[in-house]
């Protein structure tokens, strides 16, 4: 690690030659205080203060960043913004409108963070063309998991359609195991909602209806069969589902209880603290369809006065994407480098067939940014769209009816 302590000395003198003698201080707004999460953001402090910085925690527990959020905007109203804040998406793009956000393209472009940065990607962390964002990762959210025991003793192959997935859950329901483990959160009947889609609609109709918002699209003959298939996803998901958690849903994969769960690759982190190792254990493949639906944590950098805390940011934004802190802090979490050339050799299988599918995704145009989990849509849109799904879900409302549903909330949110 000596070298590349080194080496990030020497690029932070080189982009930052006027703060070249300030001592970076960085005070971080963030929400990552689980265990995996911490441990984390742990070697990110330590590799700061390898490098001569000083480092100020600011961790806000609670609401999926909701509490975090509350937090940032007391601190920016009260004129004392923090140097860094975990954000992700669109809400990235709104605190630039504020008039609030630091500019670090010198970082970037020293570093060539356009070379090793999907396309994709890359776009979330840009402002008018400015970079103001650093990723730390990739985590996909078109998953699906699955009890490898239950699915051999039942002559199951993991599904590559939602035909073959539909009839995987008819003998595993014949069989009196439970198809779909599921909890009953509007986040959740979003997630599962949205890798449908993308596998009905395609990487092009998915584009079309959830980040474009394209009324004909929305209300197309697809997007009926869309829902068509979510009432049967309904009935694969036990009686017990309301206000599950997810990190219980995956429990029933892993006890046999269940067979299959749609979720994040961050479910990948309960199997393995577990024990359990994939491919053995437990299944992974994307849901049926082409695509790849991502999910990316990002540090935006606050524009902040002094010299120490804009070193801070600059030292910051670089080791965040640097190729030791992408490997280690993936590893921990579950979900794989947003740089495209970090080795894998450490990583699962899982996450290797993430970061192959990622690349060939952002190749072919299907690197699709997750409406369920705030990189494609502002609040109001988003917060629109998974309101329809839950009363969908939850309901006897016909497809027709939903389609038409959305087309109004989506509508009325602009």
């Amino acid at each position: 690690m000596k070298s590349y302590v080194l080496g990030a000395v020497s690029g932070i003198a080189l982009i930052a030659s006027n703060v070249a003698h300030a001592e970076p201080q960085a005070e971080v707004l963030h929400y990552w205080t689980s265990g995996g999460e911490a441990k984390s953001v742990a070697v990110l402090q330590e590799e700061f203060a390898a490098n001569g910085g000083t480092w100020t925690d600011m961790p806000v527990a609670g609401g999926g960043g909701d509490a975090a959020m509350t937090a940032l905007r007391a601190r920016v109203l009260s004129g004392n913004a923090p140097t860094a804040v975990q954000l992700k998406g669109p809400a990235i793009q709104e605190w630039y409108e504020e008039g609030v956000l630091a500019d670090i393209s010198a970082v970037a472009e020293a570093n060539n963070w356009d070379a090793v940065l999907p396309a994709s990607i890359a776009g979330h962390m840009k402002c008018e063309g400015t970079w103001c964002a650093a990723p730390v990762n990739v985590h996909r959210v078109d998953w699906i998991w699955a009890n490898a025991d239950v699915l051999s003793a039942n002559g199951i192959e993991m599904p590559s359609t939602w035909d073959e997935f539909n009839a995987a859950a008819a003998k595993l329901q014949a069989a009196g195991i439970i198809p779909l483990a599921h909890g009953g959160q509007a986040w959740q009947d979003a997630t599962v909602f949205e890798a449908v889609a993308l596998g009905i609609l395609g990487a092009d109709g998915y584009r079309k209806a959830f980040v474009e918002l394209d009324t004909d699209t929305l209300t197309s003959a697809e997007m009926v069969a869309v829902f068509d298939q979510m009432r049967l996803m309904r009935g694969y998901v036990d009686g017990n589902f309301s206000g599950r958690d997810w990190n219980l849903a995956t429990a029933m994969v892993m006890n046999g209880e269940a067979a299959f769960q749609i979720m994040g690759d961050w479910a990948k982190g309960e199997f393995i603290a577990a024990g359990k190792a994939p491919g053995e254990d437990f299944l992974c493949a994307s849901t049926p369809g082409e695509g790849f639906l991502y999910n990316v944590d990002s540090f935006a950098m606050f524009d902040v006065d002094g010299d120490d805390k804009k070193a801070g940011q600059a030292l910051l934004a670089e080791l965040v994407v640097g190729q030791n802190f992408q490997k280690v802090f993936n590893l921990n979490k579950g979900s794989i480098p947003a740089r495209t050339d970090v080795a894998l050799d450490e990583f699962d299988s899982c996450a290797i067939l993430s970061s192959d599918d990622m690349n060939a995704s952002s190749e072919g145009g299907s690197l699709l940014p997750s409406y369920a989990h705030g990189m494609a849509l502002r609040g109001a849109q988003s917060g629109a769209i998974t309101d329809v799904v839950t009363a969908h879900f939850n309901s006897d409302m016909s497809s027709a009816d939903a389609v038409q549903m959305l087309a109004d909330a989506i509508a009325n949110s602009l």
